[in-house]
């Protein structure tokens, strides 16, 4: 995928944010935005909903925008998707955007698909990868069928809307010498999104860290053969200061939860390494990892498919492996 089109193409980019800081995969939906429209008038443009967030705008500017659309009101102090969606839904008739970009995360799937519902715009979500015809008309990779089977969406009219998953996209540099126009929005609430009201927020802790952001991974498969199989898994992500990962066959099984899975159904990952233990690399788990930098794959089969798309493979047994390079690299690394 990869081919640009003609003329303008006006694109609005929804900045997903926590606790003063940009999801990075808003980021990476700004970068794909200003590659469609550089050397075109666009615009691209950014939507900024909270409060006290003028910050995150000048960020959007550097990353690629040409205008920021900015709700700063306390009454969008804490994410509520029903006035968020009002909020995405204002910008959008403001705005008249061909195409709207918005990251698949917990704070924005939900604006997205009420926003879509109540404009009647096509909504293509998780996407994985995004391209433009020759019409200027999104082409959308997504998973269906619990993630056998890969489709490319098409939109018959405009605007065309779609969520991507972070880390689907490279991440774009930021340009500090951008300058562009921060236009504040002002958003009505009706009765019910004014009632709407969050109780409490409550993250788990599991005490590891999170693959979306790990730039290591140790990833474990069947090969791990049950739930204490990760423990020299854990052990050498540890020492590395990675997260660890898992395969779709272990999380459904029980082993791990759903929250370390990568793949189609899972999580996308784009780590500087990932270490694949005991993964045999079915197409599903490759489509979430391929895009790591350096691959180190892990398994007794030599013909496993995994080794087609590692940069190096030991053919071995894990439990042999990966305890030598825990105690290797604990003695080098001195921890």
């Amino acid at each position: 995928m990869g081919t640009q089109a003609g003329g303008d193409i006006p694109v609005l980019v929804y900045v997903d944010h926590a606790q003063g800081a940009a999801r990075p995969v808003s980021w990476e939906l700004l970068g794909k935005a200003r590659q469609w429209n550089d050397g075109r008038a666009g615009p691209v443009m950014a939507l900024i909903v909270g409060h006290q967030t003028g910050g995150l705008a000048s960020e959007a500017i550097a990353y690629g925008a040409d205008r920021v659309l900015l709700v700063d009101d306390p009454a969008f102090g804490q994410f509520r998707a029903g006035a968020f969606a009002a909020a995405l839904r204002t910008a959008i008739e403001a705005s008249h955007p061909r195409l709207i970009l918005v990251p698949a995360t917990s704070g924005a799937r939900e604006p997205a698909a009420l926003a879509a519902c109540a404009l009647g715009i096509g909504l293509a979500p998780e996407c994985q990868d995004l391209a433009l015809d020759d019409d200027g008309n999104l082409l959308a990779d997504r998973p269906i069928f619990g993630g056998n089977v890969i489709t490319t969406v098409v939109f018959r009219s405009t605007p065309q809307m779609v969520t991507v998953r972070p880390r689907s996209l490279p991440l774009p540099a930021p340009d500090a010498s951008r300058s562009g126009e921060i236009v504040p929005v002002i958003v009505e609430l009706g009765e019910l999104e004014a009632r709407e009201e969050v109780l409490a927020l409550e993250t788990p802790e599991t005490g590891e860290l999170n693959v979306d952001t790990a730039s290591i991974i140790v990833a474990g498969g069947r090969g791990v053969k049950g739930p204490d199989g990760f423990t020299p898994l854990r052990e050498l992500a540890g020492v590395l200061g990675g997260a660890v990962g898992a395969s779709r066959a272990v999380v459904d099984a029980g082993w791990i939860p759903y929250a370390n899975q990568i793949g189609q159904t899972g999580k996308t990952v784009r780590p500087d390494l990932y270490i694949a233990c005991g993964i045999s690399g079915a197409i599903q788990h490759l489509a979430g990892m391929t895009n790591a930098r350096v691959v180190v794959a892990i398994n007794k089969d030599r013909d496993a498919p995994i080794f087609n798309v590692a940069t190096y493979g030991i053919v071995g047994d894990l439990f042999d492996i990966v305890p030598a390079l825990t105690q290797v690299l604990r003695a080098r690394l001195a921890r």
